[in-house]
């Protein structure tokens, strides 16, 4: 991670704290960078376009800015919203886009690692019984604790983590062909 992203990560975790001057000096920052991106992928739209493209990306940025992952790098996050717009641009146009697949090789198979992942968790999970299966969705994969798990199940925290473990360890057998 560069200067230049580390400085403006930083301005915006705090503006997503609440900080509006540190919004303003993100946005001031990374406006100018925006448009250049816009204008060498936007090629076939005008110059006025190019701007209103801009102001659709501000307008992205502004409302799902809640979305970025502080913990991972601000870049790849600002030119995943801006190459949205401008493909979006494109289609109200009705032009056709060409993108390089190489533009898109890391979140595609980000995207189809995350999804393989889902399908063979859900399919792992089904062979699990009912509280078992719940019991490791709520805390493997929601992120609840076992108190609040063994709060909703009236059950004591030590009994779900019991719990938790038994049926992890049968997902480790499943997974190994073995019998559950």
């Amino acid at each position: 991670m560069n200067d230049r992203e580390r400085e403006w990560a930083a301005l915006l975790r705090a503006a997503n704290a609440g900080d509006g001057r540190a919004y303003a000096r993100f946005l001031a920052a990374v406006t100018p960078v925006l448009r250049g991106i816009v204008r060498s992928r936007a090629r076939g739209h005008s110059p006025d376009a190019h701007e209103d493209i801009v102001q659709d990306v501000l307008i992205a940025i502004h409302t799902k800015r809640h979305t970025w992952d502080q913990t991972a790098p601000l870049l790849p996050w600002l030119y995943a919203v801006t190459r949205y717009k401008v493909i979006d641009a494109f289609r109200r146009q009705r032009i056709a886009v060409h993108l390089p697949i190489e533009d898109f090789q890391e979140s595609l198979a980000a995207d189809m690692q995350d999804a393989t992942a889902a399908r063979d968790s859900a399919a792992l999970l089904a062979r699990l019984d009912p509280r078992s299966a719940g019991i490791v969705r709520a805390i493997g994969l929601d992120g609840d604790s076992a108190a609040e798990v063994g709060q909703r199940l009236a059950m004591s925290e030590g009994a779900v983590r019991v719990a938790m473990h038994r049926a992890m360890a049968r997902l480790g057998r499943i997974a190994r062909g073995e019998k559950g």
